[in-house]
């Protein structure tokens, strides 16, 4: 699961027991690995809107440029917040050990725990504090834009239960499905699906209304982005490191819809996902100078059910939530390829990491079914760091393969 690691209980605090507190030293940001994500990530969205802004609404401009300040301010405050806070859980023992350097020097130090919850709030703050600029009391988008976000409020604090508790993978399935439900029971949007043209002269129709199981598919859905991100992760800088990257191609997505289609509704449908995903990179880009190896924090299940609830939302909202998966593609892989173990067909150990050679300072591929050890016994033992890249440049190939596909069978849908 989310930032794997050596964990112990949450006992009280060390004050309440009359003993020294662990030291509350501040994480040190690492600023390299984020400017590198900002700009690769951002470089081709970013692009898109300023080419096209002349072309569009200047109302969705305008909003669209005001979400993405907001959400450069929502990096600075997660970069001032994650200190104070860091210090806060340390001080009631919420800490880990690093497996992945078991017997080095920074495998004895104290990480501390559940720091996406940092991330969840300032998200939340910044996209409830954009509705005064952008949607009136009567705006149409407005129930949805709440629904929404009580769906992202719910999984914050299922998150950071599952932190503290340490609940059971089983009950984590159940979870998201809870959480989903302000979503689906205010989603007002399409439940049909467009028939790919090859196929229209078998099943006689263009279009098939799928009801109520489509609302079934969206529950789904959410389910599976929140627990993919949730277990696709182990490595510093794994989990948030390949959300920015989904984000990323979920932005770019949305300009590139909103710029092909004169049609108003679509391209507010666009736009409010654009809404939500531009707060959360902002956000994520924060924690990410403090969570890139080595990790100073540890980003807990607060954040891996945050961010896959944030996507499912901004994909089922933008009525786009078949490419949403395509952007999946490595974590279906890695959860195809982990159900012998999850479903403990094989034996499943608490840690599904790999092993750590502290001589070398390599990690070498365990027999553990998921992707992290398939690239270690396909490419070989690697640094942490260059695991994490290279199982990012993964995620960046699988985007651009989702909008090749798009591409190759856009007639398909014309």
């Amino acid at each position: 699961m989310a930032d794997v690691r050596r964990r112990r209980g949450f006992p009280a605090s060390a004050n309440d027991k009359g003993l020294a507190a662990p030291a509350a030293s501040p994480p040190t940001p690492r600023y390299t690995a984020t400017l590198i994500f900002g700009s690769v990530c951002l470089a081709a969205y970013i692009a898109l809107f300023a080419r096209h802004a002349r072309d569009l609404d200047a109302e969705l401009c305008r909003s669209i440029a005001i979400s993405f300040c907001m959400s450069v301010g929502a990096f600075f405050a997660v970069i001032r917040l994650v200190p104070v806070v860091a210090r806060y859980v340390l001080k009631r023992n919420m800490f880990g050990y690093d497996i992945n350097k078991k017997g080095s020097p920074a495998g004895s130090i104290q990480v501390p725990e559940s720091l996406g919850i940092v991330t969840g709030f300032v998200f939340v703050v910044v996209t409830i504090l954009f509705q005064i600029f952008c949607f009136s009391p009567d705006s149409a988008w407005l129930l949805e834009y709440n629904a929404a976000l009580t769906s992202i409020l719910f999984m914050i604090l299922l998150g950071f239960v599952d932190d503290v508790l340490d609940i059971p993978w089983r009950v984590k399935l159940l979870l998201p499905s809870f959480a989903a439900l302000p979503l689906l029971m205010a989603y007002a949007g399409h439940t049909t699906i467009v028939i790919p043209k090859p196929l229209r002269a078998y099943l006689e129709m263009e279009v098939l209304d799928l009801g109520v199981l489509y609302k079934v598919y969206m529950g789904l859905l959410a389910v599976f982005c929140t627990n993919a991100v949730n277990i696709l992760a182990g490595v510093n800088g794994l989990e948030v490191g390949q959300t920015l990257v989904i984000s990323s191609a979920i932005l770019i997505h949305n300009m590139m819809q909103i710029v092909s289609s004169s049609d108003a509704d679509y391209q507010q449908a666009h736009a409010f996902s654009i809404y939500l995903t531009q707060p959360l990179v902002g956000a994520s880009l924060g924690l990410l100078c403090y969570n890139w190896y080595p990790s100073s924090v540890f980003v807990g299940d607060t954040y891996t059910y945050f961010a896959g609830m944030t996507m499912a939302v901004a994909g089922i909202l933008g009525h786009f939530s078949e490419t949403l998966l395509l952007f999946f593609l490595p974590q279906i892989i890695n959860f195809v390829y982990s159900i012998p173990q999850l479903f403990k067909w094989v034996p499943c150990p608490r840690h599904r990491l790999p092993s750590f050679e502290p001589k070398t300072g390599l990690l070498t591929g365990s027999k553990d079914m998921n992707l992290v050890n398939l690239f270690l016994r396909w490419f070989g033992r690697c640094t942490e760091r260059q695991l994490c890249i290279r199982l990012l440049i993964f995620q960046g190939l699988c985007s651009g393969f989702c909008f090749l596909l798009r591409f190759l069978m856009a007639g398909w849908y014309k």
